[in-house]
Parts: C-alpha cells; structure tokens; sequence
C-alpha cells in the first residue's frame, strides 16, 4: 500500500469532504476522510423507497416557480378576461413570482446553511400550498399579483435547503448522484411542462381558479411526503446565538434583496411603462448600484452570502453565462407561445396544454439521458447539443407562418427546446454544487436559483418589451401576417440568445462529471479535467484539506 510522504503536510488547504474519516497517526497526516465511490444508497436513507421518495420531493421544491408558472400561462388570457387585467398585469403574475423569489434566495440559502434545512423545506411546502389556494380566491388584477409575489417568497425558501440536503446526502460521486441530480434538475423545465398540463385541465372542468387549487392540492400532498421522507439534518447546526447572528450577512441580505428587486421591478415596468419613465429609470439605477455595492461587500465581510472567488473559475462562470441566455431565451418563448396559441388559434386551456405536450414527454426521456450520460460523455459536448437545440427550436418557431404548420415547425421546436433547457440545466447544476463544499451547498444552490430567475425575469420584460414595441408599429408588409408579427419578433429574439450562448460553448474545458473517483499518477479525477477523465486504475482516500485545482486533487493510494 502506498503513502503520502511527509511533506504533503505542506499542502494548501481548501473545503473539506463529508465521509467517514480515519486517523493515520503513522504517516503524520490530520484527519483523512474515505472517500466511498460505490453506487449504492447513501446511509442517510432507511431504504430505497425513502430515498426514491426524497428525490421526488426535492425534485418538486425547484418545480414549484416552474409548475405554478406553467398552470398560469396557459390559463393567462381566462385569468386577464375574469379579472380585467392588462397585458402588463397579465405578464407582472409570473414577474411578481419571479422577482420575489430571486431577491430572497441568496438569504435563505445561508439560513438553512447556519440554522437547519429540514423543517424550512417542510415548512416552505406548506405555506406554498396555502398561498396557491388563496391566490385561487382572488377577485382582481392586484391581489392576484401580490399574492404571486408572496408565493414567490416560499419557493425561495424551499429551494435551498432541498439543494443543500441532496447535494450532502450525494456528496460522493458515483451514477446514482448523477441519477438523483438528473431527476432533480428535470423539475424546473418538467415543472413547467407539467404545470401547463394540470392546469389546462383544470381550467377546462372548473375554470381559471381550479389551476390553483390542483397546484396548492399537489403541494399538500408532497409536504407529508416530505416531513415523513426527507432525512434529518445530519450536519451541523449553529445555535440561536449572538456569535452565530455575526455570522449571518444582514447587509448583504439587505442590498441583494433591495438590489435584484428594484433591478427586477425596473425591467418589468420598463417593458409596459417605458424605459424613460423617470421612477423606471430611478429604480434601475438604484437597483445597479445596490447590486453593485453587495458585490464589494461580498468580497470584503468575512462569512459572505455569495463567496465570490468562485466566480474566478471560468467554467463556472460560463456555464451559468450559457444558462442564463438559454433559460431567458426559453422563458420568452415558452409564455408567448402559449399566448399565441390562446389570443391567435383561439385555444381553449385544455388544448393548449395537449399542444405543449410534447415538451413534457420529452423532457422525461432527456433527464433519463442525461443521468446516463453526464459521466460518460464531455459536457462540453452535452452544452453544445442543448445550445444547437435552442438554436433550432427558436428558428422553427419564428419560421412558422399560420395555423396550419404545427407538425412542421411548433412539434419539433417543442421537443428541441426541451433538449436545451434540460441539458444546460443538468450541466450546470452538477458543476455548481460540484464547486462548493458540503456545508455551503444550500448556498450554492441559491446562487444558481437567483441566476435562473434573474434571467426569466429578465427574459420575460424584454420579449414583453419586444412585443409591445412591435404590436404598436407592425410592417404593412411581409412574410408574417400583421397579428403575427409581435409573436415572432419575440421568437427572433430567443433566436440571437441562443446564438450568443452557442458561441460562448468552445470557451468551456469541462469533461465528464460524476461517476467513480479514480486516481492516476497521485492525482483524483473528479471528472471535469479539460474534456477526459483518468484511468481507473485505484480506490482512493482524499486529504480533506488539499486544494482542488482544475477538477483534481492529490490522493493516497490505497491498492493497485
């Protein structure tokens, strides 16, 4: 058996690993934390069933914006017609979701880091059902928009602490990570997908308010499977004191929600008031400079809400710079197509949803894929097939000219736009929870969730600006026929997002990620080693205080 010589005591430190750790007094070494790379079920879980169970219930947490988004869109026109709201009304439901819960990720993620991520998630659940059932019971244009926002702030709540607690109960990597994270990252576009489905149906048998009342029925049903299923907290909790409160980033917290707020609020507005507008133009401006402040905050106060020397690592800055033109690009497209289907075919909610299907049946054999595939095939590879998808779906929709081309251009453009929003999703989501440790994970996964919803959020008030632009100066001319015209601007749109995205692919060195640790040359392989992942030639044991420079650490080999 081979040993560390003494001098990797000299070894910079960096994040630890949690495993079950040993102590070799004989090579002089601290604490050495085994590393188990085998498939099965992490000993958090009683058994299968539990685990299976767990997934699902994280999997709904990141669904929950994402379903309830999916419900109102295609029920946005019975919604405006019941309530007497305005296109700018209409699209402030989802805005208002959006804006509240990216302002207040960040801040939850550190709460359920210091203080316990159980009982918030369980929590998070209950009151989201609840909220969604008042929000049913809405009786005009402004209720119905802040009780949204409200809501918003439960799915920034749940979000954190169901990424934290998969991201530690997966800590190691192995194929059933990569199968529990597949299935999780499937909740935001399948969330979605699915949303429209239920709530067409709903719609269909008891109108516009019966979306609600199924989105706050399927809640409540997986709040008791949550409270029964999801394991307890089994790393460590700060007590309620006074030296844990300094620990906690209030200012920070008070810029990011201020900040990413009036930032929000401003595009929203902008599109439907008028960028000019002077209280449009004051709280842009405002919101940059909050924004900008929490940035230089971050990097000076000692317990940050966002490290931000993660930023340093390229990979992760450009895959969440991929993923924020994607999902902007999708966002754009996803809403205007439902309405296009609603204002211009004259669809009924329930039609709507059958249109959208194939998003959702899809999606289900990506996420399938991508759980095979993540540690077997370059995820620069899997990043440049998503780009090339959105590329394509966001050509066909804007190509297609009249009602008389679904087959043509709508289907096929369904089933490519779920490829990409999946396949980023999955990538980047491995890659951030890869790239913080164990006891930061419910914060790296509010910095990816703030991410994705600051781009819906600004996704949506440029196609709204977008539309409204060329609704009121269409051609007198052309290819498309005048109510067309606004619809497929916000198609070209998504289009140039996507190109952008795609040219920024080449730049990422990232390979595989996931599967069994391995060990070559001294050196663990955790799979994202510009493009290729080392032989497996050993079991390894990990120092938990070496440093991880690009994908790799040293190791111990333990037998040949």
């Amino acid at each position: 058996m081979a040993r560390l010589e003494d001098d990797e005591k000299s070894i910079p430190t960096a994040r630890n690993t949690p495993a079950e750790s040993i102590q070799d007094d004989s090579a002089g070494l601290a604490t050495i934390e085994l590393i188990n790379t085998n498939n099965g079920r992490p000993e958090c879980f009683k058994s299968t069933t539990q685990e299976i169970l767990f997934v699902l219930s994280a999997t709904m947490a990141i669904a929950m914006s994402a379903f309830l988004t999916g419900a109102v869109t295609v029920t946005s026109a019975s919604i405006g017609r019941s309530l007497d709201m305005t296109t700018a009304q209409i699209t402030w439901i989802t805005s208002a979701l959006s804006l509240s819960s990216g302002a207040f990720l960040l801040p939850f993620g550190r709460v359920a880091d210091l203080f316990g991520r159980k009982s918030l998630f369980v929590g998070s659940l209950f009151l989201f059902s609840i909220f969604c059932l008042a929000a049913g019971f809405s009786h005009d244009a402004m209720t119905m928009d802040v009780l949204n926002g409200v809501i918003g702030l439960f799915t920034a709540s749940a979000v954190p602490p169901a990424v934290g607690i998969l991201g530690v109960a997966y800590s190691k990597p192995s194929k059933r990570k990569n199968a529990a994270f597949a299935c999780f990252s499937a909740g935001n576009p399948l969330g979605f997908a699915f949303g429209t489905i239920f709530g067409g149906v709903a719609t269909q048998i008891v109108g516009w308010r019966g979306a609600f009342y199924l989105v706050a029925l399927v809640f409540l049903i997986f709040t008791v499977v949550a409270f029964f299923c999801v394991p307890a907290d089994f790393t460590a909790k700060e007590p309620l004191t006074f030296e844990t409160l300094k620990k906690f980033d209030f200012l920070g917290t008070v810029l990011t929600i201020a900040g990413i707020g009036m930032f929000s609020a401003a595009l929203t507005m902008g599109s439907t008031d008028g960028w000019t507008a002077p209280y449009v133009l004051s709280l842009l401006l405002i919101g940059l400079a909050l924004i900008v402040t929490f940035i230089f905050w971050e990097m000076w106060f000692e317990y940050p809400l966002m490290p931000m020397g993660i930023w340093k690592d390229r990979n992760f800055s450009l895959v969440l710079a991929i993923l924020v033109l994607g999902f902007s690009a999708f966002t754009m497209s996803s809403f205007f197509l439902s309405l296009y289907f609603q204002d211009v075919w004259h669809l009924s909610a329930l039609m709507v949803a059958v249109y959208l299907l194939p998003m959702a049946t899809n999606g289900v054999l990506v996420n399938i894929f991508a759980g095979w595939a993540l540690h077997r095939i370059s995820n620069k590879i899997l990043m440049c097939a998503a780009t090339l998808s959105f590329v394509l779906a966001f050509l066909l929709f804007a190509l297609a000219t009249d009602g008389q081309e679904y087959w043509k251009f709508y289907f096929p453009g369904l089933l490519l736009v779920v490829v990409g929003a999946d396949m980023e999703f999955n990538v980047t989501n491995m890659y951030v929870m890869s790239s913080m440790p164990p006891e930061q994970q419910s914060t790296a996964g509010g910095i990816f969730q703030t991410v994705t919803k600051l781009c819906m959020t600004i996704g949506l008030a440029l196609a709204t600006a977008v539309f409204n632009s060329v609704q009121k100066r269409p051609a007198l001319s052309g290819y498309w026929e005048e109510e067309r015209q606004p619809y497929a601007a916000v198609y070209w749109s998504s289009f140039a997002f996507a190109m952008v995205s795609l040219l920024l692919v080449p730049l990422l060195t990232i390979g595989t990620q996931g599967g069994k640790e391995r060990c070559k040359d001294g050196v663990v392989d955790d799979g994202d080693v510009g493009g290729q992942t080392a032989v497996d030639v050993t079991e390894v044991q990990t120092h938990p205080k070496q440093d991880v420079v690009d994908g790799t650490r040293p190791c111990t080999e333990l037998k040949v």
